[in-house]
């Protein structure tokens, strides 16, 4: 029998809002004057920070662009250098936080055979990693141990984020990153 204690869940399962007329979360959650409950850390011109519901290791954030599209080539040019230079501020923001030994990051491209619950809004997967995070739990047992509540992973990365010369805190909450 796989059984993981994970209280700090129960908020999430019995929340009154499950999502019911929301087309798309990575469109609306961002813009929504409460940023912490929605798990957006930061945002920037054109994109957003999010951490995962169920992520793969505690830090697992998603970096979302606000053009709704599950193309990559959709993306303009604006859109698409504001991206990646929020991802590489997650980076710099899950190092400062948490100090991992590396990092994992991915899009899922191609709908539901990349492997993606979400395929129509794309976004990258950026997951912090330390060497030996993969026990004998998920070898042995194919159960996965996250070692860290969504909340506290949440005000590590917003300080972290916070902590940036170039970063202010925005009206919801979430950290505001400002490129040159």
């Amino acid at each position: 029998m796989d059984q993981v204690f994970a209280p700090w869940r129960i908020e999430w399962v019995e929340r009154d809002d499950k999502n019911e007329g929301v087309d798309c979360v990575f469109c609306e959650f961002p813009g929504r004057e409460d940023a912490r409950e929605h798990l957006v850390v930061a945002r920037s011109e054109h994109a957003a920070v999010m951490l995962n519901n169920y992520p793969y290791n505690p830090g697992h954030c998603m970096v979302i662009p606000d053009v709704h599209t599950g193309e990559y080539t959709d993306l303009d040019d604006d859109v698409l250098l504001d991206h990646a230079r929020l991802k590489q501020a997650t980076v710099d923001a899950l190092d400062a936080a948490m100090g991992p030994d590396g990092f994992n990051t991915g899009l899922n491209l191609g709908g539901g055979a990349a492997g993606g619950s979400i395929d129509d809004h794309l976004h990258t997967h950026v997951v912090p990693r330390w060497n030996g995070d993969t026990n004998f739990m998920a070898t042995v047992s194919d159960t996965k141990v996250i070692v860290e509540a969504l909340d506290d992973t949440y005000d590590r990365l917003h300080d972290a984020f916070l902590a940036r010369e170039d970063a202010s805190e925005g009206p919801s909450g979430a950290v505001r990153v400002t490129f040159d």
